[in-house]
């Protein structure tokens, strides 16, 4: 692999940025680094219309949270800068130019509805019009293939709009390499004319990325499988412009985990999960869109769960650090086929990654939730609570739900649990327990579980008839950790007084 590895990201401004694109940007990260190498922010803007104000912070937010930051890009080493495709319009005229020179590209001034009454004439015979070799010498077309030098230079100079298509070569069969597809073949014949700078004085997507990926030194383009169409004409501008192209590299589609198709905003709405990383507020609509940042998930664990979407090391091994993935990631590991997003596995991850935080840091996520909850108690309790009850969470918004009873007695009992296990019998054997329980000196897990235990035997009862009413007592429900741990940590008074409550409330 060749030492001067430089990749981009090359987003769109025009909303949040879905997981799709996250993926993307993962992917040119771990290549990048994996060969030491340059990962790029560009930010292509050339569509004016659906530009989106936030769009651009946010997407540097996103990359930031995931810990995949840009190491060159707007506002960050500029040393291809600037790296805004709207701050660089008049650069892309000027090579659109060359091209015109060159015989690679020509003027069109077809209007909007000459075209559609050329599509509507072919439709109108069964064909589809496509604007290429076939049609564009006949004369039916408004262009500098068949107007004379002198006829091109007067409609420009009378203002007249005009596109800048670019001259497909005809009758070649051309051969392309994907590093995850491997050899493609197309015919030219097939592929219509792109029009590369628009009447507007903005160039399109095609021309913007050519020149931008050239001037900035882009050796590998790791992209969606979605700009695998364009691929024929990207490697035809670069033999054009007479310049070594990158490395091509077409990433799979994120599958909907319902269906067929794409993953969208829509399916997660429909099955309640985030398709962006971060909470996005539309400014026009004053929608909110979910993140995963704001659901509870682990940055690393999405990270982690992107990875996998498209991409295997080849072993068993699911459970990667950054560092590890960025050792592991191989370009010919990644899958030619699309990828099947799943809710389930993506909050599995989360839980991993949950048991490998220590329980202090854990903690400290825990403590504002219990602020909010209007619980006042120390670290070293809340500490505790986190060990006893972190391995049933997938995220730290559950630790409340789970363990709400360490802090608070049960006002209300379980219904289903009380009618099974509250029996006739079982308000005085908990008034037994009581004395028990009043009589132990020490109140460790460890001998409350021996002394209890101990009676029960002793009476010759089954344990059942005084477990499940004790923990129903201390609980409000058949949940928790372990039963003498909870005892331990509410202490003897409590653990006596929710008896008592239980006893005259069930």
């Amino acid at each position: 692999m060749e030492s001067n590895v430089r990749v981009r990201f090359a987003p769109s401004p025009t909303g949040p940025l879905h997981i799709g694109g996250v993926r993307t940007a993962l992917y040119n990260y771990l290549f990048a680094k994996k060969y030491n190498g340059t990962f790029v922010l560009r930010i292509e803007d050339t569509d004016q219309t659906r530009y989106v104000a936030n769009a651009e912070q946010y997407i540097i937010d996103a990359l930031d949270w995931c810990n995949i930051p840009f190491d060159e890009g707007p506002g960050k080493n500029e040393k291809f800068g600037p790296y805004r495709q709207s701050e660089r319009k008049e650069l892309y005229k000027q090579y659109a130019d060359i091209l015109i020179k060159t015989g690679w590209a020509y003027y069109a001034f077809d209007t909007a509805e000459q075209l559609d009454g050329h599509r509507k004439g072919h439709e109108a015979e069964g064909k589809t019009f496509i604007y290429n070799w076939h049609n564009r010498e006949k004369g039916r077309l408004v262009n500098s293939l068949v107007l004379s030098e002198e006829e091109v230079q007067a409609k420009i100079n009378a203002g007249e709009n005009y596109v800048i298509r670019f001259k497909t070569p005809q009758d070649e069969i051309l051969q392309m390499e994907d590093e995850i597809r491997g050899n493609i073949k197309i015919d030219t014949n097939t592929l219509d004319d792109k029009i590369l700078f628009k009447g507007d004085g903005m160039p399109t997507y095609h021309l913007a990325n050519i020149v931008d990926d050239h001037l900035m030194e882009i050796s590998h383009v790791i992209r969606g499988e979605e700009w695998l169409p364009s691929m024929p004409l990207h490697v035809l501008l670069y033999r054009a412009f007479g310049w070594d192209a990158p490395k091509f590299a077409h990433l799979p589609l994120i599958l909907k985990p319902v269906g067929k198709g794409k993953l969208s905003k829509r399916d997660g709405d429909k099955l309640g999960f985030p398709v962006f990383p971060l909470e996005y507020t539309n400014e026009v609509s004053g929608d909110v869109s979910r993140g995963y940042k704001e659901d509870g998930y682990f940055a690393d664990a999405f990270i982690n769960m992107l990875a996998f979407l498209g991409w295997n090391p080849g072993t068993e091994q699911e459970i990667f650090s950054l560092e590890g993935l960025i050792e592991a990631f191989d370009l010919k590991r990644v899958s030619k086929s699309g990828a099947k997003f799943s809710p389930d596995k993506t909050k599995w991850f989360n839980q991993q990654y949950m048991q490998t935080k220590s329980d202090a840091a854990l903690t400290e996520l825990f403590l504002p939730i219990l602020l909010e909850k209007g619980i006042t108690t120390t670290k070293e309790y809340a500490l505790k609570v986190v060990t006893a009850i972190k391995e049933r969470a997938v995220f730290v918004n559950d630790f409340w739900d789970l363990s709400s009873f360490f802090f608070e007695t049960p006002t209300e009992y379980d219904a289903k649990a009380s009618k099974k296990n509250w029996k006739e019998g079982t308000p005085d054997l908990m008034n037994e327990l009581i004395n028990v329980i009043s009589s132990i000196e020490d109140f460790s897990s460890e001998n409350t579980e021996k002394e209890v235990k101990e009676w029960i035997s002793g009476k010759e009862i089954g344990f059942g008839k005084v477990m499940q009413p004790l923990r129903l007592s201390l609980v409000g429900k058949l949940a928790g950790p372990h039963l003498f741990d909870i005892i331990a940590m509410i202490g003897k008074e409590e653990t006596i007084k929710r008896l008592q409550n239980a006893i005259s409330k069930i």
